[in-house]
């Protein structure tokens, strides 16, 4: 991991006080928080703890006060925009890296070598009455589906079924959930006709152990046919519509100690090089550039107005439209 950090242009002006930096939240954004912290530890910079309880967890207890930094997988929802204004709770939003959901199947689903997302939302609407792979396609096997995901307090289960479903926190109530993806990796490993869907990070530390489908969203602009996350589609914009941006939220008062602005800025310094060692994929650099730029300037509130999820906006372009 990247040790040390050098004062940078835009850099957060400096505050005063210590304490341990405490943050909690999103599972997927977990893996690049705790890769900071121990490098911050490591450079003697500060301490900091990590936990995970998912996006909407993690932003409950941020708006109630109780954390420094919550990690998030989605952006900011109106209702925890409100939750956070009624307590008097200000915040700077920071992107940190992209992330691809990855839709992984057992190894032995052989006959799956890529999906629709038409396919995708016929399982996982709530209405949905697939429970066996031949109702999915013509030619699918008499094999029982069972379903692995998010769970309802998880920014990954908000994405998936705004992007999949078409609404934000709908779908089917009959699949495994779980907010940690370890257990849905060991899931989907080892039942015979599971698909879930989770964070990319974690299909590759466990590739071994699963297969990744392809997605076809039936867009051409999105790139032709089916399209499998990987550091190039998630960043070139072609793994549409599971591509999104990675958050922290950080508390405006808690910027007045040193060690949450020092952890603040050494985040910025070095997402790129963890969010890749983690694997996910790094942020175009001007879009590190216009996050310092936010952190030193303490720029309230949302990029995407409090607005939540936005499918197929990149946060780039939306951090140069309000710098302009």
């Amino acid at each position: 991991m990247v040790e040390g950090s050098g004062a940078t242009p835009g850099s957060a002006a400096p505050a005063t006080g210590g304490g341990t930096v405490k943050i909690d939240g999103s599972s997927t954004v977990f893996l690049i928080s705790q890769a900071v912290a121990e490098d911050f530890d490591k450079a003697g910079k500060g301490a900091a703890t990590v936990a995970m309880s998912g996006t909407g967890g993690g932003l409950q207890k941020f708006c109630r006060g109780e954390l420094d930094v919550a990690g998030a997988s989605r952006p900011i929802k109106p209702s925890e925009e409100e939750a956070c204004t009624k307590a008097g709770l200000s915040y700077v939003e920071l992107p940190v890296a992209y992330d691809g959901l990855a839709v992984v199947v057992n190894k032995e689903a052989t006959w799956v070598d890529h999906l629709t997302v038409a396919e995708l939302k016929a399982m996982w609407e709530p209405d949905s009455k697939i429970n066996n792979w031949s109702q999915v396609r013509p030619g699918f096997p008499d094999k029982k589906l069972t379903l692995f995901g998010a769970g309802t307090d998880s920014g990954t289960y908000d994405y998936f079924t705004q992007a999949i479903v078409g609404k934000e926190h709908s779908s089917r109530g009959d699949y495994t959930s779980n907010e940690d993806d370890n257990i849905l990796v060991t899931g989907v490993a080892g039942e015979g006709g599971a698909l879930g869907f989770f964070g990319y990070a974690y299909y590759k530390e466990n590739a071994d152990k699963l297969k990744l489908v392809p997605i076809d969203d039936g867009v051409a602009d999105n790139g032709a046919g089916p399209i499998a996350p990987s550091e190039v589609t998630v960043a070139d914009g072609t793994y549409q519509p599971l591509a999104r941006p990675l958050f922290v939220y950080v508390s405006t008062k808690a910027l007045e100690r040193a060690s949450v602005a020092n952890f603040a800025q050494f985040y910025l310094d070095h997402a790129a090089a963890l969010s890749a060692e983690v694997g996910y994929i790094a942020l175009p650099a001007k879009a590190y550039d216009l996050a310092k730029a936010r952190l030193a300037a303490k720029k309230p509130g949302s990029v995407f107005a409090g607005k939540g999820s936005q499918i197929g906006v990149t946060i780039e372009k939306l951090l140069a439209d309000e710098a302009k």
